[in-house]
């Protein structure tokens, strides 16, 4: 009897084959794939070649796209702390504490740091004997009791908080500070480019670890600012009118790195048998930024500018930028890419979310889901069929005062318990009109259905 699909999937995840294994020269490999997540930060709605920007390069990016399954309706949040909460959780980041800015400092008196009770990717991939790694930004709170080595990864180097200087580690907002660790180890390289150490120890890490299942969340801090490119591709983008042409050469140099670590899988003969996720965490950010007090403890004077340059991301007909609710910074590049079990060169136009590659993950590398609630769901059924509907009839976010709720193509979006916009998709210039006055009842059943979501995941006041 021919196997459904995915239960075929699940089954040659997890099914050695013993005359193979035996007829290798090499160690036996293992029986389940390994997984690489690559998560970039304030990449922009349609900013690769493949989203259909024809003014970059980004050869690896559009290698994922060719050697897998593109999404285009990919939704992830409107800033980074969501984002990750629902990525590593494969809940709302609600329900687990993150519902402003986590602590970013270390060094600093406790504040907001993502629940300790919450399990994590990592944490389900590690229970079930998976090598785990955090190369780059964890950004859900900082404090040294929390974070990437108590939730599941084994290794982590990299920021815990929200962004850093490239060159000299410190983040930049109000009076500064040094944001660089070897899990809760505080660590100095000053003058070494950031993206190139995060990378150096992600494909050594892997090397070290080809021998038996692993997860690598591969975390970049860019293309968010400061936009501190690879001089290699100056000349490139030379003609190329700001501020797109410094965001243009910061997407180039995010895509050479991700080039180096899909470069090491092929070189140790192991890219057949990992799966590899790629999304941004939100939109492109269109904030100017400066440094504003004297005796900055990175040193920089008053006045250095270090923010995106109000803006260089390509949304295409869509509007809004990182920050806002609307699909310029709510839409993302996302691909799944795992040759030797999944099709290659698909696109599929279902609404997915961050959360979908929680249990996805899980599914593909036959792992048991967590015994809690999750909101995310598998995108295997998706990409086995591309007419399926969307598992998300409703799609919600909400981040400190702000929310919105999406159903169809309307989309209400609000601050507290107020409605502020009623926009829709299908619109010939989608959102670009305001239907709340026009269209009440439709905004009362989305208003309706916000506050039932909110209900259902906060948790209790005590």
């Amino acid at each position: 009897m021919r196997l459904h699909f995915y239960h075929w999937l699940l089954a040659v995840a997890t099914v050695a084959c013993p005359l193979a294994a035996a007829e290798q020269a090499e160690p036996e490999q293992p029986d389940r794939p390994n997984v690489l997540l690559i998560f970039t930060d304030d990449q922009g709605t349609l900013d690769t070649n493949a989203y259909g920007s024809t003014d970059l390069y980004t050869p690896h990016m559009d290698r994922l796209a060719k050697e897998g399954v593109r999404f285009t309706q990919a939704y992830s949040h409107t800033v980074c702390c969501p984002a990750r909460a629902l990525l590593m959780t494969g809940r709302h980041p609600q329900r687990s504490g993150v519902v402003n800015w986590t602590q970013g400092d270390l060094k600093a008196a406790k504040g907001i740091n993502m629940a300790l009770e919450e399990v994590t990717l990592a944490e389900s991939l590690k229970k079930a004997g998976y090598a785990t790694a955090l190369f780059g930004k964890w950004h859900l709170g900082a404090h040294k009791d929390y974070g990437p080595t108590k939730q599941g990864f084994d290794v982590f180097f990299g920021l815990r908080g929200g962004f850093i200087d490239n060159n000299n580690h410190f983040f930049l907002h109000g009076n500064g500070n040094h944001d660089l660790y070897e899990g809760t180890r505080e660590v100095f390289h000053r003058d070494e480019y950031f993206p190139d150490l995060m990378t150096d120890r992600a494909i050594e890490w892997i090397r070290q670890n080809k021998a038996r299942p692993w997860f690598c969340y591969y975390a970049m801090n860019i293309p968010h600012y400061p936009e501190q490119a690879d001089a290699k591709f100056d000349r490139r983008y030379a003609d190329l009118e700001m501020p797109r042409q410094s965001y243009a050469k910061m997407i180039s140099t995010t895509d050479d790195r991700i080039g180096r670590v899909l470069a090491r899988l092929d070189e140790l003969k192991i890219r057949d048998r990992t799966i590899v996720v790629f999304m941004s965490d939100n939109g492109a950010s269109a904030e100017t930024a400066a440094i504003r007090v004297d005796n900055h403890a990175s040193g920089l004077p008053k006045g250095h500018n270090y923010g995106a340059n109000g803006g260089g991301g390509n949304t295409g007909k869509w509007r809004g930028h990182k920050g806002t609710y609307l699909e310029g910074g709510l839409r993302v590049p996302a691909i799944i890419s795992y040759p030797a079990k999944l099709p290659v060169g698909a696109v599929r136009d279902q609404a997915i979310i961050a959360a979908d590659w929680y249990p996805t993950i899980l599914e593909l590398c036959g792992v048991e889901q967590p015994g809690v609630k999750l909101d995310g769901a598998s995108v295997l059924p998706l990409i086995e069929d591309a007419r399926r509907p969307t598992h998300h009839e409703e799609l919600h976010w909400a981040w400190g005062a702000g929310w919105a709720v999406r159903v169809g193509d309307w989309k209400l979006i609000g601050a507290r318990d107020q409605p502020k916009s009623l926009v829709n998709l299908s619109d010939e210039s989608p959102e670009a009109t305001n239907h709340l006055k026009a269209q009440p009842d439709v905004a009362q059943s989305l208003h309706a259905r916000h506050k039932e979501w909110l209900s259902e995941v906060l948790p209790p006041v005590e």
